[in-house]
């Protein structure tokens, strides 16, 4: 094994479907809505597909036919998967603050031009975040000339907020942790006319989180073309609110059907919120008592458009410990694992977490139909987003 096997500390099984698309959930997100994402964002400069690296030598040594990792470290330059998600969130709400004084609603292309910065300069976007998500809304305020308000909480890095910062963002930092960030902005956003631009939805609040989900379903649609004729059995994927793992499933399920591979949501057992909602069978809050190491996934409460789409089509929760996450970042970085060298970020990893604590377990094996048949695929949805934070665990692991 190139890394220890790190533990798996919960694993929930939850029934889903086995047919196609259920189209009750085109109201969360449509294959029209992640089409339409996807004419967008393709259109933005500098857009390139991101790359897909085979960890042969991994697969290999887990007794995998093939390891898949959907490397996110160089999206647009912002070094994470969420660059596609609050950025396109921040155009569309543009754009519906232009048709509201009586503009026709104009194109995006239109926005990102500069056509309507003058009306654009008066409006506020904020959100809540780890670092990752305000650097999307940032850089799309950036984009459609308006101004960005960012909150965060006590555990996030000054590195990360500088990042923010450096796109024009105003940064407010408070005590506590990521909901009581996301509780401070809703308040104060309410308070001032602010536009609330969040990646997790809650009621009352649904539309743009919609958009932000689409954003991240064209790195699905990446991914199925990189895939193509050989397209996954099994994703473990990373939880948080379970964004990604929604947009990602969602986009999986209308190409494929009932051909999807099963998806297996991996998260730190300090911030378990999914695999708690999943136990229990609804939304369920659970209360961060320790920061976990894998600072974007730290979220104690689930996103409902999210669990309409999990609650359905994933089958598998698992929990782990931050243990193994510093020596499976160092793997990545070294080539170890086959690929070639990779920058993953500590967020970023958690899906090959695990993968390799799964591959471990003789029993779990078994129960998540892991053989040597099976074909993984893993997103690398962060690279090196604070590189203080980023070397000092690599180099650490290699002590």
């Amino acid at each position: 094994m190139l890394t220890p096997a790190p533990a798996i500390l919960d694993h929930v099984v939850r029934p889903t479907g086995d047919g196609g698309w259920p189209q009750a959930l085109d109201g969360v997100l449509s294959a029209a809505m992640a089409d339409a994402a996807q004419r967008e964002i393709t259109d933005w400069p500098n857009y390139a597909p991101t790359p897909m690296r085979r960890l042969d030598v991994l697969a290999r040594q887990l007794g995998v036919a093939d390891i898949a990792y959907k490397d996110e470290s160089t999206r647009f330059g912002l070094g994470s998967f969420k660059a596609l998600g609050g950025a396109y969130a921040v155009l569309r709400l543009a754009a519906q603050h232009v048709a509201e004084t009586g503009e026709a609603p104009p194109p995006l292309r239109r926005i990102r031009e500069g056509a309507f910065r003058q009306v654009l300069s008066s409006l506020t976007v904020t959100t809540a975040t780890d670092g990752n998500h305000g650097r999307s809304v940032a850089w799309g305020a950036t984009m459609a000339g308006c101004r960005s308000r960012i909150y965060v909480h006590a555990g996030v890095s000054q590195g990360r907020c500088d990042a923010m910062a450096a796109l024009g963002a105003e940064i407010v930092r408070i005590d506590g942790d990521y909901d009581d960030s996301v509780r401070r902005c809703a308040e104060d956003a309410a308070a001032n006319g602010w536009f609330v631009v969040s990646d997790t939805s809650y009621d009352g609040y649904m539309e743009v989180p919609r958009d932000v989900m689409a954003g991240y379903s064209v790195m699905a649609s990446e991914a199925l073309d990189q895939t193509a004729g050989r397209h996954p059995t099994h994703v473990f994927i990373q939880g948080g609110v379970g964004g990604l793992a929604a947009a990602v499933l969602a986009r999986f399920w209308q190409v494929l059907g009932p051909n999807r591979p099963r998806f297996v949501v991996v998260e730190p057992s300090r911030a378990a919120c999914l695999t708690a909602t999943a136990r229990q069978g609804r939304p369920t809050v659970v209360t961060i008592e320790e920061e976990t190491i894998m600072a974007g996934l730290s979220c104690g409460t689930v996103s409902l458009l999210a669990w309409d789409v999990l609650k359905q089509g994933a089958g598998d929760y698992l929990t782990v410990g931050d243990d193994a996450v510093a020596s499976t970042m160092r793997m990545l970085a070294t080539g170890e694992a086959g690929g070639g060298p990779v920058v993953a970020g500590e967020s970023g990893v958690a899906g090959l977490v695990g993968l390799l604590g799964v591959a471990a377990d003789p029993e779990l094996r078994r129960a998540i139909g892991l053989d040597g048949d099976s074909r993984v695929l893993l997103f690398g949805s962060e690279g090196a987003t604070d590189p203080d934070i980023y070397r000092a665990l690599v180099d650490g692991a290699a002590a």
